[in-house]
């Protein structure tokens, strides 16, 4: 218990600036006294004890403004900053290295006994006022945005925005196909507030759609520029990015000007 107590300790340290020493952690964090007080309640429980257990978390959560049913399960070095409005509830599990900031809420969404809490893996952090609803799994390493509401499995090492919850992948994460869509996008000024790749919008999915066809519409454009300028030579043609002509453009005007000669 001592042991289990120097690592959350640490776990201040580690992720609060603000932590000076050990006594001060003792003494004014609220987020160390509710996991202290959950630690015996959660022993309580596992011995039947469920009625004492759940007036210590009672006492717990008067004291310290955090809920943390006796039954929840939580692992090593875990940190609540600040605490305030925290429940987690009889199902969830924590894995290691989890940080929970104020106002969040690990919530069921039914009122049938069993699994109904989600499942937190190592090193999770979740942003405050964050609200993770239903018996599913945040895998290791992501993250969940202030303020967002998750209610589907979070994959591992992304970060969940929004209400509802839309993922943001990391870059090495994406597929070809989007990133040749995102890096368009961006060579024409266009950012799409708030859309990623994962989020099930059907204005998103419209997005997609009208950048795919202006990709293709600015390649026949480029053709037909340079179909122009070998049948008229007065007329110059611009590339719509005002880019130089891509390898791929230039082989199309090579093949153009054999075709011309070929038909003289």
């Amino acid at each position: 218990m001592m042991k289990q107590l120097k690592e959350d300790i640490q776990a201040v340290f580690a992720r609060d600036p603000a932590a000076r020493n050990t006594l001060e952690v003792l003494t004014t964090y609220p987020g160390i006294h509710a996991l202290i007080m959950h630690r015996v309640a959660h022993e309580l429980w596992q011995k039947e004890c469920k009625g004492a257990a759940r007036l210590l978390s009672s006492f717990s959560r008067f004291s310290t403004g955090i809920e943390i049913h006796p039954g929840a399960k939580i692992g090593k070095r875990f940190f609540i900053d600040h605490g305030m409005g925290v429940v987690i509830g009889e199902t969830a599990e924590i894995g290691d290295d989890v940080t929970l900031y104020h106002g969040v809420t690990l919530g069921g969404t039914t009122w049938s006994k069993g699994k109904r809490h989600p499942t937190l893996e190592d090193g999770v952090v979740v942003g405050a006022g964050a609200k993770i609803l239903g018996p599913f799994t945040v895998h290791k390493g992501a993250k969940v945005g202030s303020n967002a509401v998750v209610t589907k499995e979070v994959p591992e090492g992304v970060t969940a925005v929004g209400n509802p919850a839309r993922y943001i992948k990391d870059k090495t994460q994406i597929e070809p196909e989007e990133a040749n869509r995102r890096d368009y996008a961006e060579s024409i000024g266009f950012q799409p507030y708030a859309a990623t790749q994962e989020q099930s919008d059907p204005i998103l999915e419209g997005i997609r759609v009208l950048l795919d066809r202006m990709q293709q519409n600015e390649k026949r454009i480029n053709t037909l520029c340079q179909r122009l300028s070998l049948l008229d030579p007065t007329f110059k043609p611009q590339n719509s990015q005002n880019k130089d002509f891509s390898p791929a453009e230039l082989e199309i005007i090579e093949e153009l000007k054999r075709e011309c000669e070929a038909q003289k």
